[in-house]
Formats: C-alpha cells, sequence, structure tokens
C-alpha cells in the first residue's frame, strides 16, 4: 500500500513538473523582452526593409517598453546579416528583410553558413510591394516591348539589388520571356542599385515600389511596367507587365521578420500579435500604402508555407537563367 502511495506521488510530483517545465517559456515571454532589441536588416540604408524597419521600431519600443535599435548589416548579398542573426543566441535579435530573396538564397549559392529553412523562424510578414520596371529618362524607350528592342540594338546594364534577388530573378524572367538582352550589375542593395540607375550609371532595374516610387514621382526614373496583376491606383496610368505580353508574369518584395530558430514559440506568438498591430495602425500603414506598399501580415504557419512556396517557385527560375554569384 506504502509503495503505491509513493508511486502516485511520484507521479503527481512528475506532473507538476512538466506543468511547471511547460510553463516556463510562457513566463519567459511575459518577461521578455529584458533588454534592448535589434533589428537587423541586412542591406545599406533606404532600402524597402530599412523603411519599414523604420517605421515600426519606434512603436514596437513603445509597445515592448524597451529600445529597439535599427542596425544595417550589408554584405554577401544579405546573408551577412542574415548568418547574423541565425547565430545569435540572445533572444533579443531580429531578421528583418526581403522573404523572397530569403527563400531564393539556397538556390542560388551551393554553400551557405546557414540553412534558412532550419535556422531561421518567420514570425510575420509586413508588406508586399510590387516590382517597378525603371529607366533612366535618357533611354529612349516608353514601354517594355520598345525596351526590349532597344536592348538588341544597344547595350543596357540592368542594376540589381543583388545576385539570385527577387527583383534580380523578377529581370531573369522578363528577359527570358521576351528575349531582351541586358548586362546585369550587382550591388549591396536597392538604395545603391536606385543611386546608379538615377545617375545614369546602369540604365535599367526592377525594384519595389516602397523605395522606387519616390523616384519616379520626382521624374529622375522613367516607370515602364509595374510587376502586379493588376494596376496599381498609385500609377493607374502605367500597364502591368503582363499586359504587355509576358503573360500571367507577377513578382513582388515582399518584407517579413524572422528570429532564430530556437526562439521560444510564445516569444514569437508576442512577437507576432504586437507587429500585426504596428503595421495595421492607420498611422503606419498610411505612410507605406502611400508610398506602394501594401500592408501584409501572416501568422508564423502561414510564413513558413509561404516561405517554401517561394523556394520552390523560384528554384526553377534560378535553374533556368544559371544565376550564381561571381
Amino acid at each position: 500500500m506504502m509503495n503505491t502511495k509513493r508511486t502516485t506521488l511520484a507521479r503527481l510530483l512528475a506532473g507538476c513538473g512538466l506543468l511547471a517545465a511547460a510553463a516556463l517559456p510562457v513566463q519567459a515571454a511575459d518577461a521578455w523582452p529584458n533588454k534592448p532589441l535589434k533589428i537587423i536588416v541586412p542591406y545599406p540604408p533606404g532600402g524597402s526593409s530599412d523603411i519599414i524597419a523604420r517605421a515600426i521600431s519606434q512603436p514596437l519600443s513603445e509597445a515592448l517598453k524597451t529600445t529597439v535599435v535599427v542596425e544595417n548589416k550589408p554584405g554577401a548579398n544579405g546573408n551577412t546579416g542574415t548568418d547574423f542573426v541565425a547565430k545569435a543566441n540572445d533572444g533579443h535579435t531580429l531578421l528583418l528583410c526581403d522573404v523572397g530573396a530569403l527563400a531564393i538564397t539556397a538556390s542560388v549559392y551551393s554553400k551557405l553558413p546557414f540553412e534558412p529553412s532550419k535556422d531561421l523562424k518567420g514570425v510575420t510578414m509586413l508588406a508586399y510591394s510590387p516590382h517597378l520596371l525603371v529607366v533612366h529618362p535618357s533611354v529612349p524607350a516608353n514601354n517594355l516591348k520598345e525596351l526590349v528592342a532597344l536592348s538588341k540594338k544597344d547595350k543596357l546594364n540592368f542594376a540589381v539589388t543583388a545576385i539570385g534577388s527577387a527583383p534580380h530573378l523578377a529581370g531573369v524572367a522578363v528577359e527570358k520571356a521576351t528575349q531582351a538582352n541586358w548586362t546585369y550589375i550587382p550591388y549591396k542593395g536597392g538604395a545603391q542599385a536606385i543611386g546608379d540607375t538615377v545617375a545614369g550609371q546602369t540604365q535599367v532595374m526592377m525594384n519595389g515600389m516602397l523605395a522606387t516610387l519616390p523616384h519616379v514621382q520626382s521624374g529622375k526614373l522613367k516607370v515602364l511596367g509595374v510587376s502586379k496583376a493588376t494596376r496599381v491606383p498609385l500609377l493607374a496610368q502605367v500597364p502591368t507587365i503582363a499586359e504587355q505580353g509576358v503573360k500571367g508574369f507577377e513578382s513582388g518584395t515582399w518584407q517579413g521578420v524572422l528570429v532564430p530558430a530556437g526562439t521560444p514559440a510564445p516569444v514569437i506568438a508576442k512577437l507576432n500579435a504586437e507587429l500585426t498591430r504596428i503595421i495595421r495602425s492607420p498611422e503606419v500603414r498610411e505612410r507605406l500604402v502611400s508610398q506602394g506598399a501594401e500592408v501584409y501580415t501572416m501568422t508564423p504557419a502561414e510564413f513558413s508555407t509561404f516561405f517554401e512556396r517561394e523556394r520552390k517557385n523560384w528554384a526553377g527560375v534560378v535553374a533556368q537563367g544559371g544565376v550564381r554569384p561571381e
């Protein structure tokens, strides 16, 4: 009888221990964060990811009652900053990047210091920005057909935010579909690619609307097409690339937040809730929409599904285009 009682008591204590263990991550999430947060943007300042990171940093700081610092860590086409976050073990380092580009990375690079699908977990998507096909104003083309014809006669340099980035592969897809001919010039991020195209050192580029629209509105760049299924209200007079002969074509830049794989699920859930609320707030939403970005949030599970789908979709484009870092 005594042995039975001891066994029962042991089971009860074990059960309580399991409950206590299960509660620890929740308690940790309640106490989290307990020091400043870093949002790592793996590109130079001025690009779409950087714009969004700075738009959410102050509201996130207020919501979590801690300092939130945006830090740019460009290099290796975004892989330097991403690897930094993948290996972070402080529980307070986030990655804000072009999720589509991250999904493409494993197809472009034969060796990476991290595995995107294993070393990182998605928190939420934040925004989608269709790509704009733009040229320097001196380029004598006013639509895609004229640009393709010009590319077969004159040398055109096509600025890409990074080798294997979503804008790069969008350019490859358009080139293959139209038989255009241009030379890709890689940069460390969207801001630098835009800067050289505005200066006329490169003639053509595709880039997220969020970072590119101001230069179109100022007349520093000329827009020839939008990479969305339907026209966008801010550029209602500009036809889509699909309308101009590349049937079904659609591409864009997806900004989202990821964390190291070891981050507890309750912390991810807390971050997801706060980021979703912030990005959907009228102030932040209106700021982004006015520049051509659409607020687009996901649950962590939806994020994971999206990431794997993008990885598979772009792998074929990478193979067809022979895209490899130099």
